[in-house]
């Protein structure tokens, strides 16, 4: 073999090898980037959704008295389903939309501290259901789903559903999600959360109007997209370059938790009372975006 076939093929190796080196850097960087993914994305579009957003807000105006608001939820401006300790230390706000891809993303790679720190106590979730994703691009699917897992927050199973339809997002472009019938086959995978009272209330769409009046919320809140995350009101999508972790959400909230004492679950559930036994509720959460990003300001 001559000298310079020789150092051709030694240098078509090389290349593939450095061709593998890449590929496996690639993947590496892919698996640290869907703990923080959906934070990555977010920061990636900035327009367009608060404008339409901000449409819907004087259509609902008028109706803060014919809200309904489930167990244990804040109405006001801003309507919130609440998961964890009451009394938890530490609180993690979170603007989400049920289609939205980055959304999934972010439930993914960060579910499994959020739900250790919240049943350790030290942390308290706050969730705004928004619908950014209908009024971007048509369906009813980002509505129904969270008008489903309010349901379940009135059966005490919230946190349970909410991560059974993040488990089950169907593709962005099909409006999977409104299909009522579908929404009440993933909540069987939720035991005893399938009563007469729970498939009245998805049926019924018994919280449209709270989910709206959380996107109306959204609209005006200055953010920019979905998912939102804040902890302890610092927006987590500028932290770290947008590089954010789950250790590093860990970390921030037992920081923030040294020499407090860890937050006690109440006994029982806080009803609300309206004419129909509800509270009224006020404006509200945000939506996601027709590409799956979000965004923050």
């Amino acid at each position: 073999m001559s000298q310079k076939n020789h150092e051709g093929k030694k240098s078509a190796r090389e290349r593939l090898q450095e061709q593998r080196e890449k590929e496996k850097a690639r993947a590496r960087r892919g698996r640290q980037a869907i703990v923080a993914g959906a934070v990555v994305v977010v920061l990636a579009v900035a327009g367009g959704i608060a404008v339409w957003a901000s449409s819907s807000s004087e259509e609902h105006a008028a109706e803060d008295n014919e809200v309904a608001v489930p167990k244990q939820a804040s109405g006001g401006a801003r309507p919130a389903v609440p998961v964890g300790a009451a009394g938890a230390p530490a609180t993690l706000t979170v603007w989400e939309d049920f289609r939205c891809p980055a959304c999934q993303q972010f439930e993914t790679g960060f579910r499994p501290v959020i739900h250790e720190l919240e049943d350790a106590g030290r942390l308290k979730s706050e969730y705004h259901l928004v619908t950014i994703i209908d009024g971007n691009a048509g369906g009813q699917g980002s509505r129904n789903a969270a008008n489903a897992a309010l349901c379940a927050q009135d059966a005490g199973k919230f946190r349970a559903y909410h991560d059974i339809l993040y488990s089950h997002q169907p593709p962005e472009p099909q409006d999977k999600f409104a299909d009522k019938q579908y929404l009440l086959q993933l909540a069987g995978k939720v035991k005893g959360l399938v009563t007469p009272a729970f498939t009245k209330c998805v049926n019924d769409g018994t919280y449209n109007r709270f989910v709206q009046k959380s996107s109306d919320a959204f609209a005006s809140s200055g953010y920019r997209g979905t998912p939102t995350v804040l902890l302890n009101g610092k927006d987590l999508s500028k932290e770290k370059g947008g590089q954010f972790s789950p250790a590093d959400l860990k970390k921030m909230v037992l920081d923030a938790d040294k020499a407090k004492q860890p937050g006690k679950k109440s006994a029982a559930p806080h009803t609300g009372s309206s004419p129909q036994g509800r509270h009224p509720a006020r404006s509200a959460a945000p939506r996601a975006e027709p590409t799956g990003r979000g965004v923050t300001p």
